[in-house]
């Protein structure tokens, strides 16, 4: 496992991690790929998200909104699986 060392710079509202390109070649990430990321045993782990294909006659846009409203709503969801 290669390490490398960071600062956490502030990014207007926000804050960021640069990495090496180096390691992003490694992992088959390039600028412009969107990443997930989670918690995980306080651990920050992140990987690229996969582009899903959507099925004929689905709109992109109309997936992005569905996307918005179940974050959005995701916790009122999971109670209603426990009825």
């Amino acid at each position: 496992m290669e390490q490398f060392e960071r600062k956490v710079t502030k990014i207007g509202n926000s804050y960021g991690i640069t990495l090496p390109a180096k390691l992003l070649k490694q992992v088959g990430l390039a600028q412009g790929d969107n990443v997930q990321g989670e918690v995980k045993d306080g651990k920050i782990v992140l990987r690229k998200k996969e582009q899903a294909t959507l099925p004929e006659g689905v709109d992109a846009e109309f997936m992005n909104i569905l996307n918005e409203v179940i974050t959005e709503h995701d916790k009122a969801f999971k109670g209603l699986v426990n009825r």
